[in-house]
């Protein structure tokens, strides 16, 4: 619903406002440094490209699955680790960068926001949680789409992150796999519950 909202005031409310926004959650340098809980939490508010975005899809599907499988809290936990890990792992070069004078002081303020970061990390942790040949299906379709993006190159820094981001659900298999059922959604070692045998009536 938040993500609903946002993406419709992307598209109606007043581009100036809208333009404000989107700066003041962006996890650029400039922002990380000064204010990094609220950018990296902001951030991930926003769909980049809207709610027709193709990410959106991609949102509903994985994070439905991965939290009937691990839980709310271990779900969101996964997409947080794979948001903060991917945007800090594409910013902090460019910081870097910036004070070795390979990039231009303007790189600080480069726009950066989206769940794309969270939703591949989800992707990634979900396919192992699959049978293997579903979970080969889904690594190889999602990340054949994210190296094509990265060949592409129209935003290497963040195709980069996808690909980061992805690893980093992976690298959850062996924790999600021995983690414990979430409570309700746990099945009985030995079936369903049998009703007790009634010893039949002796004739009078």
């Amino acid at each position: 619903m938040i993500l609903a909202a946002t993406s419709l005031l992307t598209q109606y409310a007043d581009p100036d406002v809208v333009d404000s926004l989107l700066h003041g959650s962006s996890t650029d340098v400039a922002h990380l440094v000064h204010s990094p809980v609220l950018v990296l939490v902001a951030s991930a508010l926003w769909i980049a490209g809207g709610i027709t975005s193709p990410y959106t899809v991609v949102f509903l599907l994985v994070l439905t699955a991965l939290e009937r499988r691990v839980g709310g809290l271990r779900a969101a936990g996964v997409f947080l680790l794979g948001h903060v890990v991917a945007t800090l792992a594409t910013e902090v070069p460019v910081g870097l960068s910036v004070l070795a004078g390979h990039l231009p002081d303007s790189s600080l303020h480069r726009l950066d926001y989206g769940i794309s970061f969270g939703v591949a990390a989800s992707a990634g942790a979900l396919a192992g949680l699959l049978t293997p040949w579903l979970r080969w299906t889904v690594l190889v379709c999602f990340g054949g789409m994210l190296v094509d993006d990265l060949i592409a190159f129209t935003d290497p820094m963040t195709n980069w992150g996808h690909l980061l981001a992805l690893a980093v659900g992976v690298l959850t298999w062996p924790l999600l796999r021995r983690l414990p059922a979430p409570a309700g959604r746990a099945a009985s070692p030995t079936g369903p519950a049998r009703r007790p045998a009634v010893a039949p009536r002796r004739a009078p």
